[in-house]
């Protein structure tokens, strides 16, 4: 948590930017849910849905930009507080990049939703998707509770969603060697793919954000298991 400070002011402005972050967080979560519904259940009203909605995410991202700026010209914060402010700047810059990628999953949705579908219903969508969404959620939940051990163990989680994008584009390849006729919608199922394994990576990314605020360590391009060894006693 933030410092408490003489001044409740300044207390109420650091509250209210992780407020903020919180429900960029949530509608970003709910983005992602709703675009594998969509490519999943061949809901084209909920692409459409999530496609417009990312407005909404790119203003909070500017609005919340706008608020760190003024606190950091005002309060010329120091030491912990300093680190928040900075941690929430490129929290919301990754979380508009997940509104970005879960629109190109919409997108996808809307060009597959036209071809006929494939007997499985898109199912290594479904469950990349899904642990791609609970890494999000993980990553929002350590962000929330500035919790360094959670925001450790959801980054390792990025090693498995690597794995699981991996194996998925091996079945896709082989779906177009089997069936040239497939190309065009395999090629769409790969970039919706694509998109959801990028997401895992800018979860990944809040979670370093995470323990840099907690621990005042920067651990990108790291070794995540030799630095937690370092900071969790």
């Amino acid at each position: 948590m933030p410092s408490q400070h003489i001044s409740q002011q300044y207390n109420a402005e650091l509250e209210d930017v992780r407020d903020r972050v919180m429900t960029m967080g949530g509608l970003v979560e709910q983005q992602l849910t709703n675009a594998i519904i969509a490519i999943t259940q061949q809901d084209n009203d909920l692409a459409e849905q999530v496609i417009a909605t990312d407005v909404e995410i790119n203003t909070l991202e500017v609005a919340i930009d706008e608020e760190c700026t003024q606190i950091l010209a005002r309060r010329q914060p120091a030491a912990s507080d300093l680190r928040l402010v900075v941690a929430i700047i490129k929290t919301i810059t990754d979380l508009e990049r997940i509104g970005d990628e879960a629109e190109k999953v919409a997108r996808m949705a809307l060009h597959l939703n036209q071809m006929e579908r494939p007997t499985n219903n898109y199912m290594e969508l479904e469950h990349l998707g899904q642990h791609v969404r609970l890494v999000l959620h993980g990553a929002l939940d350590a962000f929330a509770r500035t919790d360094v051990e959670t925001a450790f163990k959801i980054a390792a989680e990025d090693t498995k969603v690597d794995i699981e994008y991996e194996s998925t584009l091996r079945q896709l390849m082989t779906f177009m060697m089997e069936d040239p006729r497939s190309i065009r919608r395999v090629i769409d199922v790969m970039w919706a793919a694509r998109a959801l394994e990028r997401i895992g990576d800018h979860a990944v990314n809040i979670c370093e954000y995470v323990i840099y605020f907690v621990k005042g360590k920067d651990v990108r391009h790291t070794n995540l298991e030799q630095i937690k060894k370092e900071v969790i006693s």
